[in-house]
């Protein structure tokens, strides 16, 4: 589709097929959708995936080794894994903690009650994150969301869901220590994310 098209459709209203998650899974089988789409399933619209940069991949890497060192043996950290949220939404955040095993274990992804705590390190994605996948997330009830800001090396704690938003939102920057409300006696770092 042609900018020019994609544009006129945003400015128009016009009935859009949605997907659902089998749907999804079965262009994936069908070789439509291959290992190397970087798309996600969100609200039944197929929804591309931003680059992964080097700062990017840094931050996911300390969050990954300050996580499973802090979790281990309490829950299971998944690094850019899906989760499905309903039959329309299967993202693949950046990183989820899950109770140990979910519920679906091994037939399905995660769900909302499966997940503590859910992180989206955003740069290029702030945008997504802070709009779409936020709201997703609240109506979903993930109790707890943190945006791990590249462009100004802070982190948006969100706990609380409440309709398509969330009712506590706090700002973290290094030298704030993070905690986890699943699982107590957790401390990360902020400055370690940004490092």
């Amino acid at each position: 589709m042609t900018r020019e098209a994609s544009d006129v459709l945003s400015r128009h209203p016009v009935p859009r097929h949605r997907l659902t998650v089998a749907d999804y899974h079965r262009l994936g089988h069908a070789g439509i959708l291959g290992n190397d789409d970087r798309v996600e399933l969100l609200e039944g619209q197929l929804v591309d995936m931003s680059p992964i940069g080097p700062r990017h991949a840094l931050a996911v890497d300390a969050l990954t080794e300050l996580l499973v060192h802090a979790v281990a043996g309490r829950a299971h950290v998944r690094v850019q894994n899906p989760i499905t949220l309903d039959s329309g939404s299967e993202p693949q955040p950046d990183l989820t903690v899950v109770r140990r095993p979910w519920s679906g274990y091994p037939r399905a992804h995660p769900g909302p009650a499966d997940i503590l705590l859910l992180i989206e390190v955003a740069d290029t994605s702030l945008e997504l994150d802070l709009g779409a996948k936020r709201a997703i997330y609240a109506r979903a009830g993930i109790g707890e969301f943190w945006i791990v800001d590249l462009t100004t090396d802070t982190v948006l704690v969100h706990r609380d869901p409440d309709g398509d938003g969330y009712r506590s939102v706090t700002l973290a920057r290094p030298p704030a220590v993070l905690d986890v409300r699943a699982l107590t006696g957790i401390a990360i770092p902020a400055g370690s994310i940004f490092a």
